[in-house]
């Protein structure tokens, strides 16, 4: 009973001596850095999707101008191969 009584005197001096709220501010800052490094990955994975944005409007552009001049150059053709005669 007695080293049990010893080791909660320990324990005791041991929170006098490094009080929790000294590990509860660390943790806040090691906190505070992994949320602004989780701000700053979103941010540039939102500026990556942007540029995809803006290139895959482009290639949407691009395409709608070549089928609009496909329809315009609708011009019949010359039937290649074989003729015959009928």
């Amino acid at each position: 009973m007695n080293i049990s009584i010893m080791r909660a005197f320990i324990a005791l001096r041991q929170l006098i001596i490094s009080p929790p709220i000294a590990k509860v501010a660390e943790l806040q800052t090691q906190f505070n850095e992994l949320r602004a490094y989780i701000e700053e990955v979103l941010t540039d994975y939102n500026d990556i999707n942007e540029n995809t944005r803006m290139q895959i409007d482009l290639i949407n552009e691009s395409l709608a101008e070549l089928q609009a001049d496909k329809t315009i150059r609708n011009i019949p053709r010359k039937r290649i191969g074989y003729i015959s005669e009928e």
